[in-house]
């Protein structure tokens, strides 16, 4: 589960660039739950106290999603490149183990805000919403990342509503002008992403689906159950579990009691081109003038849109 760039940032800095070293450990606990949050003592220690500060935030944020994090002990460690880039955090991966583990990699003196004002923190920590998804469609656990990312930035005050729209929706766009592959499946495009590099389709379709469930999961409860809420309950009865990604939309239909996941799944995966999303944001209130969002103030899409910023899940 590299983060879009990660193959292109392996040719930016090699392994022979990124500074690795002893690290510090600082635990941060939520209830009875523990990050251990590993920094290198490459970074000063002003630098350490910011990305702290960082990892307080964006884990803060995760946690909120369904009141608590993915796994009761979970592990960050930050390293500093050597290399000179312009986004702060240049390189990032998550692996899935018994410790869930992800991996960042950041300029050599990184602020606060300038680690909390980029995405890929809350990209990397999303994929911790779903179980260590086993094997295959990579668009459904980069899909949702994408989609989370944009959520969690909102949610934790980072960026506004109108920004989260927007964001989705230029995602939406890139991924509608990605078109070299259309014609051929998304599960076709998704398995060969390494050698066709079709990332903004294959990552912007997973967001599509994801917000599909999300909205029709709203709509059919009047807004009692969300997203959330289903990824919740996935958690609740399969955190341990290696899944494969078709299993895991069975247990979250089952779950959730609801038919929805699978057949949407089979639906996105089969699709040809990135999927019409034009109707979707409609139905939230949501209009596009000249390629930016304007959001409706009344209707009915207008407050359900604005329930998308709150998570507040009860099992």
């Amino acid at each position: 589960m590299l983060r879009l760039l990660a193959f292109l940032s392996t040719l930016l800095f090699p392994a022979a660039n990124i500074a690795q070293d002893t690290n510090r450990t600082i635990l941060i606990a939520r209830d009875a739950q523990t990050l251990e949050l590993n920094i290198s003592t490459h970074y000063s220690q002003a630098s350490t106290e910011q990305i702290k500060q960082w990892m307080e935030h964006i884990s803060g944020a995760l946690f909120n999603v369904y009141g608590k994090w993915p796994r009761d002990r979970w592990r960050a460690v930050v390293n500093p490149t050597s290399g000179a880039s312009a986004d702060p955090i240049p390189w990032a991966q998550v692996n899935r183990d018994t410790i869930d583990k992800i991996s960042f990699y950041t300029i050599a003196e990184p602020t606060a805000a300038q680690l909390i004002e980029n995405w890929t923190g809350y990209h990397e920590l999303a994929h911790l919403l779903i179980p260590y998804r086993g094997w295959g469609d990579k668009w459904f656990s980069e899909g949702l990342a994408s989609y989370y990312q944009c959520l969690l930035q909102a949610r934790s005050g980072v960026i506004s509503e109108q920004q989260m729209w927007q964001k989705l929706y230029d995602g939406f766009m890139r991924a509608k002008a990605n078109n070299q592959f259309d014609g051929s499946p998304l599960h076709a495009v998704s398995s060969t992403l390494r050698e066709n590099k079709a990332y903004m389709r294959v990552y912007w379709s997973g967001a599509w689906y994801f917000l599909s469930a999300d909205l029709r999961l709203r709509q059919q409860s009047g807004g009692e159950r969300s997203l959330d809420h289903a990824l919740a309950l996935l958690n609740r009865c399969c955190a341990d579990t290696p899944l494969s990604v078709s299993d895991m939309v069975e247990r979250l239909d089952s779950t959730s009691e609801v038919v929805l996941f699978a057949p949407l799944y089979q639906q996105v995966r089969s699709t040809t081109s990135m999927p019409e999303f034009d109707p979707l944001l409609a139905s939230l209130g949501i209009h596009v003038i000249d390629g930016d969002v304007t959001l409706q103030d009344t209707g009915p899409g207008a407050q359900l849109r604005r329930n998308f910023l709150q998570s507040a899940v009860t099992l």
